[in-house]
């Protein structure tokens, strides 16, 4: 299971997190290409404006993010001037941002699939990325976590995560101009995907022991 601060982690503008989360029963969260790119739209749709994305992973299961909170001062204030209380904090407001993208996304693959209930796991996972290694060996174990889990023999092959679009030379929403920087060149970022086992975070190591029906 999971790590039990990673329920509690509070988000502070201006710092990395991984996220991360799954299935209630372990069952799919993904049934068909759609599901997959509705996931990316609603994600767009409720946390653009609040977080940067640096990488993600989309799996059978579950799904794995790395993000920056944005400077959110202004959505503060905001936020006070409208409601005449105590201004909301970054954790506030990201985490809520979170939730309503959740259930977002369960209402319309509940309806779709004839299902009922809870879909995601409550709270979400997050965990604190404090340094640049971290940081770097987060993104590389994100998106080489298909492999991982044996959905492709080769990472590469797994079309939804954010490797092969930080690659191409294409505007986007992701940050990648700040992953490349991280790894110095395109080269390198390449480079490390490729030596050596999958290095899993040690915080996460509890969480990897759990099985996954990824199929």
């Amino acid at each position: 299971m999971a790590l039990t601060e990673h329920y509690y982690t509070k988000f502070e503008c201006n710092k990395f997190y991984h996220v991360y989360n799954r299935s209630v029963d372990r069952k799919p969260l993904f049934k068909s290409k759609n599901n997959y790119i509705y996931f990316l739209k609603r994600y767009d749709e409720y946390l653009l404006e609040y977080v940067d994305t640096y990488a993600y992973c989309l799996l059978g299961n579950h799904f794995h993010l790395l993000i920056l909170i944005k400077d959110l001062t202004t959505f503060q204030k905001l936020s006070n001037l409208q409601s005449n209380k105590e201004q909301k904090s970054a954790h506030d407001i990201v985490s809520h941002q979170f939730k309503k993208f959740f259930q977002s996304y369960a209402m319309a693959f509940n309806k779709q699939q004839d299902r009922i209930g809870t879909l995601f796991q409550t709270p979400f996972k997050r965990v604190l990325v404090e340094n640049h290694k971290y940081i770097e060996n987060t993104i590389t174990y994100i998106h080489k976590n298909p492999e991982h889990h044996g959905l492709v023999d080769d990472f590469r092959e797994w079309e939804w995560s954010s490797y092969h679009r930080i690659l191409i030379d294409k505007v986007s929403k992701l940050k990648k101009k700040e992953v490349l920087a991280i790894y110095d060149s395109k080269e390198k970022f390449k480079e490390s995907h490729t030596i050596g086992k999958i290095d899993i975070p040690e915080d996460l190591l509890f969480y990897e022991e759990e099985s996954f029906e990824n199929h």
